[in-house]
């Protein structure tokens, strides 16, 4: 996420409101259509069920931005601010400790494929194919990067993304992406801000098939801030930092089936952090068949109960539109 400008900061302020939901589909200039209701959605409130605090191996900062599980079941998550990937060893206690995986999307792997390149990267978002590949998002550069644990190789992917630059912020390297999910033969990539824009693509071809937005219920702003993406069981879940909600969106429908709040856990004191922003913090999300997984990029805060700690954190909530022991459908 990293530092916000201060438009950001004022924007906040009036970028919410107004009645009903919508999934918008853009296929020519910006021109906002009409909002569409969806009655079908249902609403949640999350709770906690357990908190982890990230505790890295040097003890140093770490900005968590994403959240996903590999193939052979290992929890991982990524740095803003440190190139590669981390595995997240949860603890019996309330501290989940970060170990790197060596060699996997490190930053000599990276530099290869793009020489040249002096800015740092700023990875952002995790996604596991069917395959068990691993992909990333650079925020700074707009790239996608796809790990293969089999042939131990990384990929750049070629992406023509000029259908869609209408609804990138060329002057912002920070409003970018933020989110990507790979699912059904189709790959997912969240468009941050200004404007807010889901961009899926085949796959396979790896052409965009087409770009979207999906709101939250009661929100009818012309741009929803995505701080991460998910796939589980034929849906993308998205994570709408901004309005502290996680949606649960099936592409194929085009329909919104689920909203589920989390506004009480991030402003109550026991994981609130101690700073003066509007924005939410939550940016990394990962959903199983009992769980919400949430990841929190505190930029290094202190938190309110505790001025000493400043780590990240997991919280896991237990999914409210599930029966507990039986799959929903």
């Amino acid at each position: 996420m990293g530092w916000r400008c201060i438009s950001l900061f004022l924007r906040y302020f009036v970028v919410a409101g107004g009645l009903g939901m919508a999934v918008v589909a853009q296929s020519g200039p910006p021109d906002f259509r009409p909002i569409v209701t969806e009655p079908g959605c249902t609403s949640y409130t999350l709770t906690v069920e357990r908190r982890w605090a990230l505790q890295s191996a040097n003890g140093e900062r770490f900005d968590a931005s994403g959240l996903n599980r590999l193939a052979d079941g290992r929890l991982v998550t990524v740095n803003d601010k440190d190139t590669g990937v981390f595995e997240v060893d949860l603890g019996p206690g309330e501290v989940a400790s970060l170990r790197r995986i060596p060699g996997v999307l490190d930053r000599a792997s990276l530099q290869k494929l793009c020489p040249g390149r002096t800015l740092p990267f700023d990875l952002e978002a995790l996604a596991v194919d069917s395959t068990g590949r691993l992909y990333v998002t650079d925020e700074a550069e707009r790239l996608v990067f796809r790990y293969d644990f089999g042939t131990r190789t990384v990929d750049r992917l070629a992406i023509d993304w000029s259908p869609v630059t209408k609804w990138f912020n060329a002057a912002d390297r920070n409003a970018s992406f933020e989110g990507v999910a790979a699912g059904d033969g189709k790959l997912f990539v969240a468009n941050e801000r200004e404007v807010g824009r889901i961009i899926e693509l085949d796959a396979g071809s790896l052409q965009i098939t087409r770009d979207f937005q999906v709101r939250p219920p009661g929100v009818t702003s012309t741009d929803v801030h995505y701080s991460d993406l998910a796939w589980h069981d034929h849906e993308l879940w998205i994570l709408c930092r901004e309005h502290r909600q996680v949606l649960a969106y099936n592409p194929a429908t085009q329909k919104l089936r689920a909203a589920f709040g989390y506004k009480d856990i991030e402003l109550d004191s026991e994981y609130a952090y101690r700073h003066l922003l509007p924005y939410g913090f939550f940016e990394g999300l990962y959903i199983d068949d009992t769980y919400i997984w949430l990841c929190i990029d505190n930029n290094g805060y202190p938190r309110r109960s505790d001025e000493k700690d400043s780590r990240p954190q997991i919280i896991r909530c237990r999914r409210p539109d599930r029966a507990e022991g039986k799959k929903g459908t």
